[in-house]
């Protein structure tokens, strides 16, 4: 259960982090446009969701099938958000790896 809980962490960043992103910073990365990503995690989450909270309500396992290769698979499309496409919006946003950390943006 605490690996699906580290799962749905994962999912629900990813989701968030793309939601926070502008749309038009998806085109000048030329990766997929924010609507796809967000459909991606945005189902990868609801599927995070679904296999973590049947066993939150009854304090048991979680099942196994075909739940845990659809939360498996948004878990892969999460990873693949924050390591493929969230260094190169934070490069187009000017928090990426040439820049020097100067404190809050605040």
């Amino acid at each position: 259960m605490a690996l699906g809980l580290v799962v749905l962490g994962i999912q629900i960043w990813a989701f968030s982090d793309c939601l926070r992103t502008a749309p038009s910073d998806f085109d000048r990365v030329y990766k997929r446009s924010k609507s796809f990503w967000l459909a991606l995690t945005g189902g990868g989450m609801f599927f995070g969701i679904l296999y973590v909270l049947p066993s939150l309500m009854t304090l048991s396992t979680p099942p196994l099938g075909m739940s845990l290769i659809l939360t498996l698979g948004g878990v892969v499309a999460a990873g693949t958000y924050l390591a493929d496409v969230r260094p190169m919006l934070l490069e187009v946003r000017g928090r990426g790896k040439g820049q020097q950390n100067r404190g809050s943006s605040w």
